[in-house]
């Protein structure tokens, strides 16, 4: 009975997690073309095949909604992949400092048109700008928390970690990004492999 208990327990959760992704990448497909205002939820609820109810149970109104973008672009970044990654190279801060690297990477680049349209959409619109903050934040806090997971000897002389997470916002951003692809010409991987050589510069001992 336990037994039977659990796994239908873990299939609710899989199905809850599948309506999720579900909701979060039509929201993304119908922001991107019709913008937050002439976004619906009912829109939104259709073009996942799901109610309008559901969608509100989900995430609870279309302010919640705009957490569902954050939500999409993240997914597409593959968080199961870094997840994976940072556990498989727990005691390596390098490759730790690398997974969360190409995290980023695969973040602007498979999810920044969410996140380019987000930040310019925010300075109208307080929804978008709470869920662009909360998605931040976010960030913020899983890099406080693998970078507090450290030893003090692997840092470099003078790093702490407020100084590294201060350090890596000043490196790894969108902008950043932009300006190397967009502007420079240099491809994806070329980016990340900077970034990850100048941080463990930078940062590691």
């Amino acid at each position: 009975m336990t037994s039977s208990r659990t796994y239908r327990s873990e299939l609710r959760e899989q199905q809850a997690e599948r309506t999720r992704l579900l909701i979060a990448r039509s929201a993304r497909e119908r922001f991107l073309e019709k913008g937050w205002s002439g976004t619906s939820v009912r829109s939104v609820a259709s073009g996942a095949g799901v109610s309008e109810a559901t969608v509100y149970h989900v995430y609870g109104s279309k302010a919640g909604l705009a957490a569902s973008l954050i939500d999409a672009a993240e997914e597409s970044a593959d968080v199961a992949r870094v997840i994976a990654e940072l556990g498989s190279f727990e005691g390596d801060p390098v490759a730790q400092l690398r997974a969360f690297v190409g995290f980023d990477r695969r973040l602007f680049e498979r999810g920044g048109d969410v996140l380019r349209v987000l930040a310019e959409a925010r300075r109208q619109e307080p929804d978008l700008a709470a869920a662009y903050d909360e998605g931040r934040g976010r960030g913020e806090a899983q890099r406080h928390r693998l970078f507090a997971s450290w030893p003090a000897q692997a840092w470099a002389e003078g790093v702490d970690v407020q100084t590294a997470l201060d350090t890596y916002a000043l490196v790894v951003s969108l902008e950043a990004y932009d300006i190397a692809v967009r502007e420079r010409g240099w491809s994806p991987d070329a980016v990340e492999e900077w970034w990850h050589r100048l941080l463990a510069k930078l940062l590691l001992r």
